[in-house]
């Protein structure tokens, strides 16, 4: 299947952002945890958060689901878990799975975590190493998924520095320390997103990012009702081609405004985009508000060091604006991107040189000089949400037509994308 997008006449209204897929993810494990109900709005139906639903379910956690996009999770307890009677399947979610398993290695029986062939081709000795040094009894397979893991008798506490800045990692530890005996420290030099260190209100030492949990430590879950903000993360496909197509407001409510996500709303303003931000004055553990932007000239940038975390998911689409914008645009020091649902820096550079972009790769990235016209052609997504949709806008600004082939990989975070994109061209 294929889908292609080309130069419109019209680019500007309102449209709704699919919720925030790494909060959904913490929500329900969370939750799942909890001695007691939570009630989650605005859950959303894209494949990554229905995995980790679907893993919870074998694991005997009760849950419920309406059409309106409400989740109720029946919480089981930090020990309430039981035996899968079959292998915890992740699809395509690599949260899913690294966070999961930081959640079983104190459980009292052995399971065994999968994924599809895209998460199975991911590193996981990130999180294995960590893991043993508690005492878990992990195996991975060559480096990889699947993911056995037998019963341990006790997992301990660990002081534990991240060896580069990962979320997924962090947060993995972090859980595991849940069960552990005493306290678990987990430190980081760069800041991640700290969704996991919001949502469990752990302590954190801002000063050298240390993050503690202890295994009695009392958790503000259940959460009774809570609502989902809109993904940043999709909405900056979005922001993107509206910066650079509009041809009036593009306006986006409820989108979440966590700091250590918005990293591409810095970038944005220092190409010179023309965003406007409105925070919801409501008090809530994630920020939110709504977004309006205009079309505006955009100009090169240069995205290294400690930038790099915060903005790590929106660097395709940051290569589509730095190959429209004029001037220089590098992106250094993000190999990260390399072990994600493809090689998103030599399929980026493959794809935008494709379509006449002036850019070289880089071990660690890529240098784009901006403003050689494009030219719509058949592209691929390499079965990647995230360069779908980044193609998708760089058709948008092509000459002709731009084909990207398995276009439906946006639909593991943004299952509107397509819909929203027409609806903003009509």
């Amino acid at each position: 299947m294929t889908r292609s997008t080309s130069k419109s006449g019209r680019f500007a209204g309102t449209v709704p952002v699919p919720a925030d897929k790494s909060i959904a993810h913490r929500a329900a494990l969370f939750a799942s945890l909890a001695d007691g109900i939570s009630t989650l709005h605005n859950f959303p139906s894209s494949a990554d958060p229905q995995s980790t639903l679907s893993c919870l379910r074998h694991l005997g956690v009760p849950i419920e689901t309406s059409s309106d996009q409400t989740v109720i999770i029946e919480g089981v307890g930090r020990s309430g878990y039981t035996k899968p009677k079959s292998p915890l399947d992740c699809g395509n979610s690599g949260t899913t799975m690294r966070l999961l398993s930081g959640m079983m290695i104190a459980q009292p029986f052995d399971c065994q975590l999968i994924g599809d062939a895209s998460l199975s081709a991911r590193p996981m000795g990130r999180i294995a190493e960590p893991l043993m040094n508690m005492g878990g009894n992990i195996s991975l397979t060559n480096g990889h998924a699947p993911i056995q893991i037998l019963r341990s008798d006790q997992i301990r506490s660990i002081d534990y520095t991240l060896p580069v800045a990962s979320a997924q990692v962090k947060s993995c530890v972090l859980l595991a320390g849940l069960c552990a005996q005493g306290r678990t420290v987990v430190r980081e030099s760069t800041p991640s997103r700290d969704h996991t260190e919001r949502m469990l209100a752990l302590p954190i030492s801002r000063h050298d990012r240390e993050i503690l949990i202890h295994s009695d430590a009392s958790l503000p879950i259940p959460y009774g009702a809570f609502t989902l903000p809109g993904d940043f993360s999709a909405a900056a496909f979005i922001l993107v081609a509206s910066s650079l197509v509009g041809t009036g407001p593009v306006n986006l409510h409820g989108v979440g405004l966590n700091p250590s996500r918005t990293g591409l709303l810095h970038v944005l303003n220092e190409m010179g985009a023309n965003i406007k931000i409105q925070e919801s004055p409501s008090p809530a553990t994630e920020p939110y508000g709504n977004l309006t932007v205009h079309r505006a000239p955009l100009k090169g940038v240069t995205i290294q060091g400690s930038h790099i975390p915060n903005v790590i998911d929106e660097i395709p689409i940051i290569a589509v604006a730095g190959a429209l914008a004029q001037g220089t645009t590098i992106v250094r020091d993000a190999k990260e991107l390399r072990y994600k649902e493809c090689d998103r820096i030599h399929v980026m550079v493959q794809n935008l040189r494709k379509l006449g972009a002036d850019i070289e790769e880089f071990d660690d990235g890529f240098v784009i000089r901006g403003g050689a016209p494009l030219k719509g052609c058949p592209v691929s997504s390499y079965d990647d949400h995230r360069i779908a949709m980044a193609m998708a806008v760089a058709g948008l600004a092509a000459d002709g037509t731009t084909t990207i082939q398995n276009p439906d990989a946006a639909s593991v975070s943004f299952p509107e994308f397509w819909d929203t994109l027409e609806a903003l061209q009509q």
